[in-house]
């Protein structure tokens, strides 16, 4: 057995720090939240604002700039259409609301980190543990902390998706600008290039490849927590999965994971195939 005496809990020590936190900045906790449904509600007012329609021809139209291929641009661009079979496409806007919320902050935040994470080599060893115990964290832990500082429905489950897919944006943004080949570097520099203008110039549009396999990993992984959200009020399709749990009701379970699954697959496939075009490798 473990000594006794050795035990120590840090689980009070991080309860008040939760309770001082609310009790001295719960105005400023408030107002975050305010700002970040406001952007949720007028993302999902967009999403609900466009017909049915429009996204097929939207995915159909992506699909084909991503993979020039008529195929996989006509079966993309059908996979939605089993959603609404379902009955499940207001249920899938509210994810898709969700989702590119969470991404779209998560990329605000990311892309700038990572490169900072390339050109300051302390800061990176600063922040790479940080990102490991982000990634390793099991993700029901994040709904405890943004339940309790921001309470129930669909912005702690932006706040905890949000933490949850942050990581591989700035890891690959990072990998990225540190693979872009050093005499390509020089060669700018030899022609007068300052700093800023071989990271904006050359260094960013040869690592985008990997940033946009960034892009695709925090979608995906944004997407992936979903289901895991809707226990703290995220609705959407992840609230269909959890109630068909709670009645073992495995038909109505089947249908809202397969409707995930066909928008993950849409999304997957558009972003790979958008990230192989910009590779400059690419023949």
């Amino acid at each position: 057995m473990f000594p006794e005496a050795w035990k120590y809990s840090v689980a009070k020590s991080v309860n008040q720090a939760i309770r001082w936190l609310l009790n001295t900045h719960g105005s400023a906790f408030d107002s975050f939240s305010s700002g970040i449904l406001g952007l949720l509600l007028w993302v999902q007012g967009v999403l609900v604002s466009i017909p049915w329609w429009g996204y097929i021809a939207f995915i159909a139209v992506m699909a084909w700039v991503a993979t020039r291929k008529i195929i996989p641009s006509i079966v993309l661009a059908v996979l939605p259409v089993f959603i609404g079979m379902f009955g499940l496409w207001h249920l899938a806007l509210e994810t898709l609301a969700l989702v590119i919320t969470s991404v779209v902050i998560a990329l605000a935040i990311g892309i700038p980190m990572g490169v900072l994470m390339a050109e300051a080599k302390y800061f990176a060893e600063f922040i790479k543990p940080v990102l490991d115990a982000m990634q390793t964290m099991p993700s029901f832990v994040y709904l405890i902390p943004a339940m309790m500082l921001f309470g129930l429905g669909k912005v702690p489950a932006v706040i905890a998706t949000l933490i949850y897919a942050l990581p591989p944006v700035m890891r690959l943004t990072c990998l990225g600008l540190q693979q872009v080949p050093k005499p390509v570097q020089e060669a700018a520099l030899a022609y007068g290039a300052t700093r800023w203008q071989l990271l904006q110039e050359v260094r960013i549009p040869l690592a985008m490849p990997s940033i946009l396999a960034g892009v695709n990993q925090t979608t995906m992984m944004a997407l992936a927590m979903v289901v895991i959200a809707s226990m703290i009020g995220a609705r959407g399709l992840g609230q269909e999965v959890l109630m068909a749990i709670n009645r073992i009701d495995v038909g109505r379970g089947f249908e809202a994971g397969i409707s995930i699954v066909i928008m993950g697959i849409v999304i997957d496939r558009i972003t790979q195939g958008l990230a192989k075009r910009w590779d400059p490798n690419r023949k």
